[in-house]
């Protein structure tokens, strides 16, 4: 099997969800650090478009979204389990939901201090205004809404992680928000989990957990790995309601932002996952992955 080459910055808060997964199942894998801001020159041919970070390569096969991601991981890789009863639902609410609450309590806090150009590139990632102030003037709601999610998981821990002995998925999702928030915005976060033992002593927990085993690729070098490898094979479900079939052109993009439009042959088509194909001279003929979930694929 190809090695998992992974396309990441150490401070992403979603690709921290993909790190602590390889830690969770032992994983060695590839570290390709990519620009926080674009131009991302190593990513763009890969993708198709897409500029979101983390991606997941494995030869010339590209996952998109960390639910992507984290499902092929689980596929490949199945010992030990991590999904688990309704995982997969706990995933969008922290990715959404309580992602948010993160947003405007970190910002509030740091807003100042951001470069022009982050802030620029984020306004072009969102569709909207990089508001300092109005992140300060909601962070007190924000941060009553990251309590209140908080005390779900310090009710939910009942036995060392929310799966029980072992990790879950659910684990994942929320860590992602403690780990950010508590990076970004100590002081805020001590307060926000004051009197929540069970959560700092699972913190401990997920933190000992690790990364896997991670060893540094350049970018360049991972394009070169799409470039001498054939993409695997990929399944369309002739029955999906959508109508779509293997062969069609369609555009695939995000319903909630960073929607810059991924074009390609429809190849791959299941009640989870859809996967185009298309050519770049950079890297050849690759597949890219992206979940159903929050994504819209259209005929194109």
């Amino acid at each position: 099997m190809a090695e998992i080459i992974f396309h990441h910055y150490d401070t992403s808060p979603f690709s921290e969800k993909v790190r602590l997964m390889f830690g969770i199942k032992g994983l060695a894998w590839r570290s390709v650090i990519q620009p926080v801001i674009m131009p991302k020159p190593d990513l763009i041919p890969l993708t198709g478009g897409y500029r979101r970070i983390p991606v997941m390569q494995i030869g010339a096969d590209v996952w998109c979204d960390t639910q992507a991601i984290l499902a092929e991981l689980e596929r490949r890789y199945p010992d030990p389990p991590v999904v688990r009863g309704a995982d997969w639902a706990v995933n969008l609410f922290a990715d959404r939901i309580w992602f948010q609450a993160c947003v405007a309590v970190i910002f509030a806090e740091i807003g100042d201090n951001i470069p022009r150009e982050f802030a620029e590139d984020r306004e072009k990632l969102s569709g909207r205004p990089f508001d300092v102030a109005a992140m300060k003037a909601a962070a007190p709601f924000a941060a009553a809404q990251w309590r209140a999610y908080a005390a779900w998981l310090e009710q939910g821990l009942t036995d060392d992680f929310l799966g029980g002995a072992s990790p879950s998925l659910a684990d994942v999702a929320a860590w992602m928000n403690v780990w950010w928030t508590g990076g970004a915005a100590a002081k805020q976060m001590a307060e926000l989990l004051t009197g929540f033992e069970r959560t700092k002593a699972w913190a401990d927990r997920i933190r000992a957990i690790g990364h896997g085993t991670r060893s540094e690729l350049a970018p360049g070098d991972a394009v070169k790995a799409a470039l001498s490898t054939e993409p695997e094979p990929a399944r369309c479900d002739p029955n999906d309601p959508s109508g779509l079939k293997a062969g069609d052109p369609v555009v695939v993009m995000a319903d909630d932002y960073g929607r810059d439009p991924n074009e390609g042959v429809l190849v791959g088509l299941t009640p989870d996952e859809v996967t185009i194909a298309r050519e770049a001279p950079e890297v050849g003929k690759v597949h890219v992955h992206f979940p159903r979930a929050g994504y819209v694929v259209a005929r194109r």
